[in-house]
């Protein structure tokens, strides 16, 4: 396990106003995931500077200690907040938004959009009432889901999956190498034990990116959901108002000379990633 993240002070107060008015919307994942994210944002207030965070030193969240992930998320994101100059954060991490969120808010006095899987739309949309969760071991165990399906799936059978490995695959994808095919569908296998399932919330920010995929593997059409455009959509009504993008947007990451991670930001627009030292 790595080493402690460092000890937090509340409440930091990171730009002036002036500042503020200038700041970009800063995109925060554990990886590339939240680039899936980026995509909505991008469509939904395009005349808008981004920046992209990602921790991928520390990857993937979903199988580390919750105790040491909520300091390294708090740390990373004030690192990530101070380097940047960004008025708002989008937690684009599903893992991180249901075990860090109230520290996040507790720490950072931002706008602050979470990720949570889109267990809600999923119930809504299944016409058979059987519904699959794939997501990270982390968000599957969460007591913050088990409320989210208590709450709007109810009436619904739910089918946990934890598909960790799909973070990696998703992770090679961007970095420019063809995801393991026979990977993908043993992650997805138990979702298709049961025939009557007939939709599936991709509850990891990665999982968006390995769609094609997961629906070219599928022994049936599936619905597939994911919370991309609802963070999109409650980011632009919660941003205050900031700067304009330029030709490239600024990205940051803990291990910016991992291969491949210069040219995935890159198709989306981010210059080549800085560090970020904790």
């Amino acid at each position: 396990m790595p080493a402690s993240a460092p000890s937090l002070s509340p409440n930091p107060c990171f730009t002036s106003p002036a500042a503020v008015a200038r700041a970009p919307i800063l995109v925060f994942d554990s990886g590339l995931g939240g680039l899936s994210v980026v995509a909505h944002l991008r469509a939904a207030l395009p005349e808008r500077a981004l920046a992209y965070l990602c921790d991928n030193a520390a990857l993937p969240y979903g199988t580390k200690a919750d105790e040491w992930l909520v300091e390294r998320i708090v740390s990373v994101c004030r690192a990530g907040v101070a380097a940047s100059g960004a008025n708002t954060l989008v937690v684009a991490c599903n893992t991180a938004s249901t075990l860090a969120l109230e520290q996040l808010r507790a720490s950072i006095a931002l706008p602050i959009v979470g990720t949570v899987p889109a267990i809600k739309p999923a119930a809504e949309a299944s016409r058979s009432r059987v519904i699959g969760l794939l997501a990270t071991s982390a968000t599957v165990r969460r007591p913050y889901t088990d409320a989210l399906i208590e709450r709007f799936a109810g009436s619904c059978r739910v089918i946990r999956v934890a598909a960790d490995p799909l973070v990696l695959e998703a992770e090679r994808l961007l970095a420019g190498a063809a995801p393991d095919a026979g990977a993908i569908a043993a992650a997805l296998a138990p979702l298709f034990d049961t025939p009557e399932l007939d939709t599936v919330v991709m509850g990891c920010t990665h999982f968006p990116l390995l769609r094609a995929w997961c629906e070219t593997l599928a022994p049936r059409p599936i619905q597939w959901i994911d919370s991309g455009a609802a963070i999109a959509r409650r980011t632009a009504q919660v941003a205050p108002p900031g700067e304009d993008r330029g030709d490239l947007d600024v990205s940051f990451a803990t291990a910016p000379a991992r291969a491949g991670l210069a040219r995935a930001l890159a198709r989306f627009d981010f210059a080549a990633p800085s560090s970020i030292t904790l």
